[in-house]
């Protein structure tokens, strides 16, 4: 298993302070974040949110081709592995796909993330079936992308999304090649939205698990509705302080036997991003010492 950080959760530092960053700290590797890098720097971004507003650990999709080229020199020179070009695309922004899948063949990056297809169902001009049978057939053209150059796309578990749980990623790739199309499996995420057992889930995943973002959060209280109702409202948290069970991922990941790449995405605003990260592959390395010494026990028992 192959530790790495996916560069959402560096916000305030450039690709290269990540990159040396990473390499003081001993990971294995990264996920790099891929999106549209605006002219100017927003200003007045919320603490809170400069994860998504004027993060500067982010590749600019626009010029795609080269900045691949630019991590993996960084990255190779630091010993460090690209686990995933992880975008923000439509599912139906093939022409945009094509080109950061010819940028992942080109450096040897195995991953190409889809973007998220988010769902309000207030907002949303077809049915949830309607909607989920257009996005199958975008996913099955982007499967045959993904093969013509070699790579893996993937769409990750995520709340507010037609992705929201582990069944609903199974019906989404059901039929397609798990060579070509896999999932990001992320108990954070389901903790909002989607929880369903986690040996449940990776079983029912089988080959279709691709990669797993490790991250943490819990729901808080959020005063009173006007009946008196108690309201709640979602938070991040320190990986060791959410409601995530990232213990018995770790021994789920062991029970079946899965050997692959794991990512933090840590959202939480406690600590310096250069603390928490530092302390975060402490953290999980812990978890899978304990892992494998509870699955071997079990095994002699």
């Amino acid at each position: 298993m192959k530790f790495g950080v996916f560069s959402v959760s560096m916000p305030e530092y450039g690709i290269e302070d990540s990159v040396k960053l990473l390499k003081e700290f001993g990971y294995d590797g990264v996920e790099w974040r891929v999106a549209e890098i605006p002219d100017e720097e927003p200003g007045d971004v919320p603490f809170e949110f400069r994860y998504w507003k004027g993060n500067k650990s982010t590749l600019d999709v626009k010029k795609i081709a080269a900045e691949a080229e630019r991590v993996k020199t960084l990255c190779s020179d630091a010993g460090l592995e690209i686990f995933g070009l992880t975008t923000y695309l439509d599912t139906d922004q093939f022409d945009e796909l094509t080109e950061v899948m010819k940028a992942a063949q080109a450096i040897g990056c195995p991953r190409v993330r889809v973007g998220l297809v988010n769902y309000d169902p207030d907002k949303a001009t077809k049915t949830y079936p309607e909607l989920f049978e257009d996005m199958r057939r975008d996913l099955a053209r982007i499967s045959e992308l993904a093969g013509q150059y070699g790579v893996k796309a993937v769409v990750e578990i995520h709340m507010n999304t037609l992705i929201s749980s582990p069944s609903a990623a199974y019906r989404a790739l059901e039929g397609l090649d798990p060579k070509t199309v896999g999932v990001i499996f992320d108990p954070g995420n389901m903790v909002i939205e989607g929880f369903e057992e986690y040996r449940k889930s990776f079983e029912l995943l089988g080959d279709f698990v691709a990669h797993v973002h490790i991250k943490n959060s819990r729901w808080i209280e959020d005063g009173r509705d006007d009946h008196g109702a108690l309201r709640w409202k979602r938070d991040w948290a320190p990986l060791w302080e959410g409601m995530a069970d990232l213990q018995r991922i770790f021994v789920v990941m062991e029970q079946l036997g899965y050997d692959g790449t794991v990512c933090i995405e840590d959202f939480s605003n406690d600590e310096p991003t250069y603390d928490k990260l530092s302390k975060d592959l402490v953290y999980i390395k812990k978890l899978k010492a304990a892992a494998e010494q509870k699955v071997r026990e079990a095994k002699e028992a």
